[in-house]
């Protein structure tokens, strides 16, 4: 199975007052979203990392990692790929010729043949979860673990 996730943030004990996240700690918010990624994700799953990943060591998480970096994942490519990551982008990925993978949302309009999947807006009321051309996967909107591709397609393509 394929899913997504974005603005994992991990390590960053602002991103807790930042975005409201319900954790006590960046170590107590760690291990919850690797406790909920695990239960979520098999090690013959495949996860897109839609940016902001944060200082944690993918090997522990399940499945094959992609990472198309955010704003705030400032490393180079291969230390990225040294950490664990099967492959790192710069720029938005395009999957199955139609699935845009960005970490900010991208302009795509009903008169386009494409949706797109990011993450960077986290909870804001600005932008919905979903529609028939998007769908957001920060963490905040996900319950803090991976969302899976058939989910996405169920709820933007039903």
């Amino acid at each position: 199975m394929i899913f997504f996730i974005a603005d994992t943030h991990f390590g960053d004990q602002r991103i807790l007052r930042y975005e409201n996240r319900p954790f006590e700690s960046a170590q107590a918010m760690d291990e919850e979203l690797a406790r909920r990624w695990n239960e979520t994700v098999t090690p013959e799953d495949t996860v897109y990392v839609l940016g902001d990943w944060g200082i944690f060591s993918p090997a522990l998480l399940n499945g094959e990692k992609y990472l198309v970096k955010g704003n705030h994942d400032t490393l180079s490519s291969q230390a990225y790929r040294d950490m664990g990551f099967a492959e790192v982008y710069d720029l938005p990925v395009i999957l199955e010729d139609f699935w845009i993978l960005s970490h900010q949302p991208l302009y795509v309009c009903e008169n386009m043949p494409y949706a797109n999947l990011f993450g960077h807006v986290h909870a804001s009321p600005l932008y919905r979860t979903f529609s028939s051309q998007h769908y957001c996967v920060s963490v905040e909107r996900t319950g803090y673990a991976p969302v899976s591709f058939e989910e996405i397609r169920h709820r933007i393509q039903g």
